[in-house]
């Protein structure tokens, strides 16, 4: 198993890489730290074999952790996770060697894609012992997908509508919410709050329900996925 160490200090994203790598095989777990000195205890103490890390830290920035980790660490690989998308940040981090640069908010299919691609790259140098140019042109240009650093939320989604979608599911946990409740607590409409709760299904952020009223209609309700 890979040991891998988050470092975001989101919470809500943390949960949404937490439990994409839980779907991924060969993957474990082994922290989640909120922002860089934490990063940097769990990898002395730990040493993972991979992080996935984030640029925008409260106390610096992730691509000053880049150089850090590769004095402290030189076996521990590195997959960014984030929404910086300045070319600029982009160019710093690839020049500090990460394996994969993945802007936020990431889709389930590009983040198993790039921690397979990633064990791939693994297997070849641990039983390698000499390459051919072949080898080293598979594992230079295996990337997942290109770059893409104008990379957006979905065509109607809007983030600071997202963000108060997912606080009233999340003060809401205990029980399933209709997409005309949801509407009708933030003050939009249930088609508008109904396509913000889909966006957080197909990220797995929430999960659905179907119920019967009353009358015996079904209610599709969407609730909170616990950890």
């Amino acid at each position: 198993m890979i040991e891998v160490l988050i470092i975001e200090d989101d919470p809500r994203v943390a949960e949404i890489n937490r439990r994409f790598l839980q779907k991924t095989a060969g993957y474990q777990l082994i922290g989640i730290a909120k922002n860089k000195q934490e990063g940097l205890e769990w990898l002395k103490v730990m040493q993972p074999q991979l992080v996935l890390l984030d640029i925008y830290l409260p106390d610096g920035k992730g691509l000053d952790l880049i150089w850090e980790i590769r004095k402290q660490a030189n076996d521990t690989d590195i997959i960014i996770i984030s929404a910086a998308d300045q070319m600029d940040i982009v160019q710093e981090a690839l020049r500090g060697g990460v394996f994969d640069y993945l802007v936020k908010p990431v889709m389930f299919e590009r983040f198993a894609s790039s921690l397979e691609n990633y064990i791939q790259h693994r297997k070849v140098f641990s039983k390698a012992k000499k390459v051919d140019q072949n080898q080293l042109d598979s594992l230079l240009f295996t990337q997942a997908a290109p770059l893409d650093p104008l990379h957006q939320l979905p065509k109607g989604i809007d983030r600071v509508t997202l963000d108060k979608v997912i606080e009233s599911m999340r003060s809401n946990q205990s029980q399933g919410l209709t997409a005309e409740y949801v509407g009708g607590q933030l003050g939009m409409s249930r088609s508008t709050a109904r396509r913000y709760l889909e966006y957080l299904v197909s990220i797995q952020l929430i999960r659905t329900d179907q119920s019967y009223g009353s009358i015996g209609r079904p209610e599709r309700k969407y609730l909170w996925v616990s950890s």
